[in-house]
């Protein structure tokens, strides 16, 4: 697939590029796509849920009933999950939601994510840029001349760019990553992803080292 490289006016550059079949264009492998969100979505979830059990409440160092004559079983201690204040049974315990996939798995997730995104054609170049200093109105001009504006925009650059980062924090739905950060949740989950020239050179090329690496 072949896209027109863009100005952040809005108006093409006259260059183009070619998206590497080996990233946007694979067979979707949706069994890794799945499994792939599922470990991100597991893993923003803490853990930390906790209850008492009998054996952890306070109380029950005192003889809870009579022994007799009260019409109903005998409890050995106030810290009964029969009664008020006693233990939980089965409550939840800390854990770890960690799911683990290999880099392989992770990296068709990924490939077939971008597949998606180009098969929808939600996926722009736009010409390499940054702000001398945080300015959020600036990236919003930019997002509004390549009719982005009000829709989740996933952009990619080639490099930690700091400015460019807090410029787009504070604006709802646009999230700015180095190109080879983004998962498989968070490509899905926006509207477009917008690569800058060198953010697209970072991603294939990290791609090919990987793939050489495997050979």
């Amino acid at each position: 697939m072949k896209l027109n490289i863009l100005k952040t006016d809005g108006t093409e550059t006259g260059r183009s590029v070619e998206l590497p079949e080996s990233v946007f264009a694979i067979e979707p492998r949706d069994t890794l796509v799945y499994e792939d969100v599922r470990a991100y979505l597991a893993h923003q979830r803490q853990g930390t849920a906790k209850t008492k059990g009998r054996t952890e409440v306070r109380g029950g160092g005192k003889k809870a009933f009579r022994q007799k004559g009260t019409g109903g079983a005998r409890r050995g201690t106030l810290r009964s999950p029969l009664l008020k204040g006693g233990g939980t049974v089965f409550g939840p315990r800390p854990r770890t939601y960690t799911i683990r996939l290999t880099k392989k798995m992770k990296e068709l997730a990924r490939k077939s994510a971008f597949t998606y995104k180009a098969n929808d054609n939600a996926i722009m170049v736009v010409e390499d840029f940054s702000f001398d200093t945080p300015k959020t109105s600036s990236l919003a001009a930019v997002l509004r001349n390549l009719k982005a504006e009000g829709r989740k925009v996933l952009l990619l650059t080639g490099s930690t760019d700091v400015n460019l980062y807090k410029s787009g924090r504070n604006i709802p739905g646009v999230n700015v990553l180095e190109a080879y950060k983004p998962s498989t949740y968070e490509i899905l989950h926006a509207d477009f992803v917008l690569f800058t020239e060198s953010g697209l050179n970072t991603l294939t090329n990290g791609f090919s080292k990987n793939e050489e690496a495997a050979a």
